[in-house]
């Protein structure tokens, strides 16, 4: 940190984390970690603590600490906060500055939420609110309104050394802390689904292992652009790509399925191909389930007999977070990671693509076909 310089304070807010029970420590020590992991990422310099039950991240850079916090997986919110003497006058003082740097006036409605962690403090919260309210009002001639539809909310937390003041809430993304909820494999394409599946179960506290069957380098180097963009998400777990050749994977499958008559079954024996190849990689780097970026009866792969299929005898849980979504939402997120772009990049089409792929699949054809894929083989 610099040098003399005047120490800001953040106040990071955790939500599901809180609900761990014996296990809560254990998710905090992991998000405290991730939090330091995204301050150091940027550059910024931060001391990172518990106190009570929020985060406090001490730095001389708060702006700069705000981007890279406010994409901590655990974290609700987050607040840049000013530090007063825990005495009622202080603290209105401060909300009053608080709402004229927020805007408040007649035409912008505010309200004052109080929280005290030290019950000791003489004003209870409802007390708070209309005293810190009463100066604001007075100060700036701003409406009240208490309900969510306010457009500034002014906070007050007091604690047992000292109340914090904020005006200005920056949303996190929610979650558990990545690190806490094992390893996955993500197999990751170039289009737009498959970063926004991986992004999901890094949000529910995994640790992701990309993995990328290349079809040519224009598509990995997409794959490999919305990696980036995911680690912004990642702190406390380094993305790895593994990148293997789609044409090995799937090409000899595809060869023998059209030696038999059977090529409308390509996409299924590549999907199932590719999954193969991704729980060897989960067995290699004790990874406990795949990732995929599917969405219930989008492509003619996604259907549900397809899906069973898909996923018949695979020896890993196959892990869909996107199942239940549709295109519409799947875009909306990705816009929001900001993955949406590289993945609308153009590519060319697969190339073992059949002209009319099957849609209501079987598990008793695709035993069938299995075995007459074994005797065709045996045969040559």
């Amino acid at each position: 940190m610099r040098d003399g310089g005047a120490m800001g304070l953040v106040l990071l807010r955790y939500g599901e984390v809180a609900l761990k029970g014996r296990n809560r420590g254990t998710f905090l020590r992991q998000l405290r970690r991730n939090a330091r992991a995204a301050l150091k990422a940027h550059g910024v310099r931060g001391e990172v603590r518990s106190i009570g039950s929020r985060i406090h991240v001490r730095t001389d850079d708060v702006e700069a600490a705000l981007d890279p916090l406010s994409r901590v997986f655990g974290l609700v919110s987050l607040s840049p906060v000013a530090e007063v003497a825990r005495e009622m006058g202080a603290i209105a003082e401060e909300c009053v500055r608080q709402a004229r740097a927020a805007g408040v006036g007649p035409n912008v409605s505010f309200r004052v939420r109080a929280r005290r962690s030290d019950k000791t403090f003489p004003h209870i919260s409802p007390e708070i609110d209309r005293i810190a309210g009463e100066a604001i009002v007075e100060a700036t001639n701003g409406r009240v309104d208490l309900s969510n539809n306010a457009d500034v909310t002014i906070g007050v937390e007091v604690g047992v050394d000292a109340a914090l003041v904020y005006g200005r809430v920056v949303p996190a993304p929610g979650g558990l802390p990545v690190g806490t909820e094992g390893r996955v494999v993500a197999l990751l394409s170039g289009g737009i689904d498959s970063p926004v599946a991986a992004w999901m179960m890094m949000k529910r506290g995994c640790g992701v292992i990309p993995l990328h069957l290349a079809t040519s380098d224009e598509e990995t180097a997409k794959v490999l652009d919305n990696i980036a963009v995911l680690e912004r998400y990642s702190y406390g777990w380094q993305l790895k790509p593994i990148i293997r050749s789609h044409a090995e994977a799937v090409g000899p499958i595809a060869e023998r399925l059209h030696a038999i008559g059977e090529e409308r079954w390509t996409c299924l024996f590549c999907k199932r191909a590719l999954l193969q190849a991704a729980v060897k990689v989960a067995v290699e780097l004790n990874a406990h389930g795949i990732v995929m970026g599917d969405a219930l009866g989008q492509v003619a792969s996604q259907t549900l007999p397809n899906m069973e299929v898909v996923s018949y005898g695979i020896e890993k849980p196959i892990l869909r977070p996107l199942i239940g979504m549709d295109k519409t939402e799947i875009v909306d997120l990705a816009r929001r990671i900001g993955t949406f772009e590289t993945s609308t990049r153009s590519q060319a089409p697969c190339a073992f693509l059949p002209p009319n792929p099957i849609t209501s699949a079987s598990v008793d054809r695709l035993i069938d076909i299995a075995r007459r894929l074994d005797e065709e083989a045996a045969s040559t």
